[in-house]
């Protein structure tokens, strides 16, 4: 074979069979100097690990620049990597999905490795991650998705040249805390729907433009702090975070309205972020919307309303009276908003009520342009 991309899917019995027999059989014989990619998912069938891991270790011997396995669920096996994956000089890419035992060795090496995705992977120990990333030293794409059942306990990135982590923390799983050093981040995703009790300790990130926070920890101080630099941000947290923080560089903001504190969430985040141009209210995706607070109008206008807001757009609006509130608020005082984009399912609010109460409302900017949109609910 001379392929320099070779893909291969397994399938149940005997397809499974057949792969494993062809590529005992012709793999070893590959001639390519430099294998670009070696895919090999086998989620759908029961392949021997010294096999996966004959296979693996020739592919890299061809100078191999990305390996990409997925595996399905199943005890995780301890042999499916071989030892030669920790020194390859040449691999830029490395993609591991599923049950697959990470136990790094003491000697690690990855000089050329850029992109890291690990979904749904099992850790030797609370070492094993940070050891690994250790051995990156140009590494700037991240990707960390624990499994539920993952029981690592402590979780570290510490990565100088990282410019792009997105972490996602389900809710059941056995985490106690996790530690961040990443000066050189620009994009940041935190997806921590874990109900246990644990820390996070995030070093201030200068470089950050953008960030998606969907948190459900209680004490999100050292996390705010760390983003104050952000460009864009979208949020929703179940802790209200406290005020003091400032974002003097943001200028796009969606909030997730799904929370009963949302109301008073978002104008902490109005207060905060004296040059925002872009505001959208929103529902994250599986967020089950919580009765909204009642609403209090500030004793002070928000910066961002006087002088830069543009855009307001609200894609999940009821036509609640707290809702209704912020809406009116925004349009009394926001003196620049080009557009406001009113959105709703067909069944929430009465299209004649809707627009008779907005519409009628005073607008401090006389070029604002009001947009009422109906969606289906299909």
């Amino acid at each position: 074979m001379w392929l320099p991309k070779l893909q291969f899917r397994g399938y149940p019995e005997p397809e499974g069979k057949r792969l494993l027999r062809f590529l005992d059989r012709n793999l070893p014989l590959h001639r390519a100097p430099v294998i670009e990619s070696f895919r090999l998912d086998f989620r759908y069938s029961r392949l021997k690990p010294e096999s996966i891991s004959m296979w693996v270790s020739t592919a890299l011997s061809h100078c191999l620049r990305e390996l990409d396995i997925s595996r399905g669920s199943g005890p995780a096996e301890p042999n499916i990597l071989p030892s030669n994956l920790y020194t390859c000089i040449t691999l830029v890419i490395l993609k591991l999905d599923g049950e697959i035992l990470l136990d790094v060795p003491r000697m690690v090496s990855l000089p050329s490795l850029k992109t890291l995705k690990l979904q749904k992977v099992r850790y030797f120990n609370e070492e094993t991650l940070q050891r690994l990333l250790s051995s990156c030293p140009v590494l700037e794409d991240l990707v960390v998705d624990l499994d539920e059942e993952d029981t690592t306990g402590k979780l570290t990135v510490v990565v100088p040249s990282l410019q792009s982590l997105s972490l996602v923390i389900p809710w059941s799983n056995d985490i106690s805390g996790f530690v961040m050093e990443t000066p050189a981040l620009k994009y940041f995703k935190l997806v921590d729907d874990n109900v246990k009790s644990h820390y996070c300790l995030i070093e201030h990130m200068p470089n950050l433009i953008e960030a998606h926070l969907d948190v459900a920890f209680p004490d999100i101080k050292s996390l705010i702090g760390s983003i104050t630099s952000v460009k864009r941000l979208s949020i929703c947290s179940r802790a209200m975070f406290d005020e003091g923080f400032v974002f003097n560089q943001l200028e796009h903001l969606k909030v997730c309205i799904c929370k009963d504190h949302s109301s008073n969430q978002l104008f902490r985040l109005l207060k905060s972020s004296s040059i925002l141009q872009e505001l959208n209210l929103f529902s994250m995706e599986h967020h089950e919307p919580e009765a909204m607070d009642d609403w209090n109008e500030p004793s002070t206008v928000p910066e961002c309303l006087l002088s830069s807001l543009q855009t307001l757009s609200w894609s999940t609006y009821a036509g609640e009276p707290q809702e209704r509130d912020i809406v009116v608020y925004i349009l009394k005082h926001a003196l620049h908003l080009k557009s406001a984009t009113i959105k709703s399912y067909e069944s929430a609010v009465p299209k004649f009520d809707m627009l008779k109460e907005l519409s009628l409302s005073f607008r401090a900017s006389a070029s604002c342009q009001l947009i009422f949109e109906c969606a289906s609910e299909d």
